[in-house]
């Protein structure tokens, strides 16, 4: 009898949106942690843009701020990571006016152990969507990982799911990754991607 291949399962939704990251940052490259939360995707992307790169991350609770600092420290990767205490929708004024991003993130909802009244909201969110997409180059992709088992997060998932569907289809290519089976609303991933 042949031997089976090993195939591994299906990602998760935040497995997978690294996946599609590192596929397209380059060492140098500028991008965006819209969420910083604890820190896990600042990390992330602080490895992937090397020495010469540059990270934005967002949060506007201190705790994200500290978690996130301590682990960029022990990391050793501070240096490459500017930690803004501001909410995403002000990205416009922390970027060059042709400052060049290749990638940014979000994780939609509430930041885990912490007050779950404090969570993103649609407006905030689109309104940095739309700066980040007016910065994107080419081949660059914005990941939106939407958790939305919460008050608020159902309206805050409609509305990402609309901006991502009215983009323009000759500058942008959208895509939804979700499981339909899973119990406790798993978080569903959109991809947005400058074409080349």
């Amino acid at each position: 009898m042949l031997e089976r291949k090993q195939v591994p399962m299906l990602a998760t939704s935040l497995a997978f949106s690294h996946q599609l990251l590192e596929e397209v940052i380059q060492k140098g490259d500028h991008v965006v942690d819209a969420t910083m939360g604890n820190g896990h995707d600042t990390v992330f992307l602080a490895g992937l843009v090397g020495e010469a790169g540059k990270v934005y991350a967002f949060d506007i609770q201190n705790q994200a701020l500290q978690t996130t600092q301590a682990k960029l420290l022990q990391k050793a990767l501070i240096d490459r990571v500017t930690l803004i205490s501001d909410g995403h929708e002000n990205i416009k004024n922390y970027l060059g006016k042709n400052e060049v991003i290749q990638a940014a993130i979000f994780n939609l909802g509430y930041l885990p152990r912490s007050d779950k009244t404090i969570i993103t909201k649609p407006s905030t969110t689109l309104q940095a969507l739309r700066v980040l997409c007016s910065h994107l180059g080419k081949k660059g992709r914005i990941l939106i990982v939407a958790y939305y088992g919460h008050d608020g997060g159902l309206e805050e998932l409609h509305q990402v799911e609309n901006f991502c569907q009215k983009l323009p289809q000759d500058e942008f290519q959208t895509l939804t990754y979700r499981f339909l089976n899973q119990k406790n609303q798993p978080p569903i991933l959109f991809c947005i991607e400058r074409k080349g």
